[in-house]
């Protein structure tokens, strides 16, 4: 058996390999790209830029609409750290139970330049400050 041809067979296998392995990374980098922004930064933007992004603030207490019989909420999240920016969100979903006025809550999905509101398709609550309160003090 000649060597050469061994090693031969092994290049292209490794160059095979570190192709798709190339290929893969290149493919999950570009499509499942989200941008992840606080509210202000997210007004900031272009919104031909927000047609996938990820957002993060505080349920408003004022605005906050549930439809009876129907899933989904409406609300304005507002942003953390400016309190006059916001965003009105429309969500068609199952609300988690900590979804409440002041929560901070993550959405995902596309903002529509037309009627100024993000479409989430997804709605996530963060823990309430509460809970760590709790579980620091039952560590003491």
């Amino acid at each position: 058996m000649d060597k050469r041809g061994g090693k031969g067979v092994y290049l292209a296998a490794l160059i095979l390999f570190l192709g798709g392995l190339g290929y893969l990374i290149y493919t999950g980098l570009t499509q499942d790209s989200v941008y992840f922004l606080n509210v202000s930064e997210a007004l900031a933007m272009d919104p031909a830029e927000l047609r996938q992004a990820r957002l993060f603030g505080r349920v408003s207490g004022q605005g906050l609409e549930r439809r009876d019989g129907v899933l989904g909420v409406s609300f304005d999240l507002v942003d953390k750290d400016n309190g006059s920016q916001s965003i009105r969100v429309e969500y068609k979903g199952a609300v988690p139970d900590t979804f409440m006025p002041g929560a901070e809550v993550i959405v995902e999905g596309s903002f529509s330049p037309a009627d100024r509101t993000f479409g989430a398709s997804t709605l996530i609550t963060k823990c309430p400050s509460k809970y760590e309160k709790m579980s620091r003090e039952r560590k003491a």
